[in-house]
């Protein structure tokens, strides 16, 4: 753990000025992976549905540590998997920058694993230094060896259940419940796509407080998403706007968003898309120079986009 959080340490204090993320003030529930400041809440205080009988503590893998203790190859991010107990983990900006925007992160990982750092607290401490909270969460990873969860139920149900946690509780995280989007990476973006067809307006007369909130949200961002041409709904007029990146050489996105962008158009829903030239896939937010200009600065495309919208203007 120690060994965790010193690397975690070295990493803010050289990163680059245009990344000077702001810190989050905000007390810690319990021991986040990655020694992030952030604080976990679980989507289910009393365990998930699915989860049942579902035993062991998360797992990570390192920067450097090895992927497979049978092969050479080492990890260049940190990977967190052995989900069992889904989870979202706030950042809070300072009050003096606070906008009332929340974006719930998602990271990406094949469903196998998350890429918890380049894909998820590292976006959190950019977004709080645009004044924006953000809330990283941790779903179920139906791709993992030995795993019996599914994508289209337990990772979605935690997907959807985030939106519904954090719009629950708005007033707690200082954010506007009609400011709240969601963001993912790869498969997390795919998560993005779903949740952002596939929403409710919760149930009024639910037991559950959270399940009386929506699960629509109010914006999506989605770099470099995975697997989205089946979603099981319709993209309508009451899609939310969606924000696209991805590069022409990372395959799977550079095929599929070009389609996803155009049904948004026939939709009339408002959309931005970038595909650049190289880039590859997961490239995430890094503190090392990325091989591409363009995919170091990405997240600046991101911040006009959330600003173009008003976004980030305090209230």
């Amino acid at each position: 753990m120690f060994r965790m959080f010193t690397r975690t340490m070295l990493v803010w204090m050289l990163v680059t000025p245009a990344l000077a993320f702001a810190q989050d003030e905000t007390p810690t529930a319990k021991s986040v992976p990655s020694g992030s400041g952030g604080k976990e809440y679980l989507l289910w205080a009393a365990g998930a549905p699915g989860s049942e009988g579902k035993t062991g503590d998360e797992k990570l893998i390192l920067p450097g540590d090895k992927v497979n203790p049978d092969q050479p190859a080492t990890s260049t991010f940190t990977r967190l998997s052995n989900v069992h107990r889904p989870s979202v983990t706030a950042f809070l900006p300072p009050a003096d920058k606070a906008t009332g925007t929340g974006v719930i992160i998602y990271p990406g990982g094949g469903h196998a694993f998350l890429a918890i750092d380049i894909e998820g607290y590292n976006n959190a401490k950019y977004l709080n230094s645009l004044g924006v909270a953000a809330f990283v969460v941790k779903y179920r990873l139906a791709r993992e060896p030995g795993s019996t969860y599914q994508i289209e139920k337990e990772a979605l149900a935690d997907a959807q259940r985030a939106v519904r946690f954090v719009r629950s509780r708005a007033k707690d995280f200082g954010i506007n419940p009609a400011r709240l989007g969601v963001m993912g990476f790869s498969t997390g973006g795919q998560l993005t796509a779903m949740t952002t067809v596939r929403f409710d307006a919760g149930k009024a007369d639910a037991a559950d407080e959270i399940d009386r909130a929506s699960s629509r949200p109010d914006f999506a961002i989605m770099i470099y998403p995975a697997n989205i041409v089946t979603l099981g709904a319709e993209i309508t007029k009451e899609t939310p706007p969606v924000f696209m990146l991805a590069a022409f050489n990372d395959n799977n996105p550079a095929r599929m968003i070009p389609d996803f962008f155009l049904k948004l158009k026939a939709a009339d829903v408002n959309a931005e898309l970038h595909v650049y030239a190289s880039g590859g896939h997961g490239f995430g937010l890094r503190d090392k120079p990325a091989a591409f200009p363009s995919t170091q600065t990405w997240f600046l495309r991101m911040a006009d986009w959330l600003g173009d919208r008003g976004l980030l203007k305090q209230p």
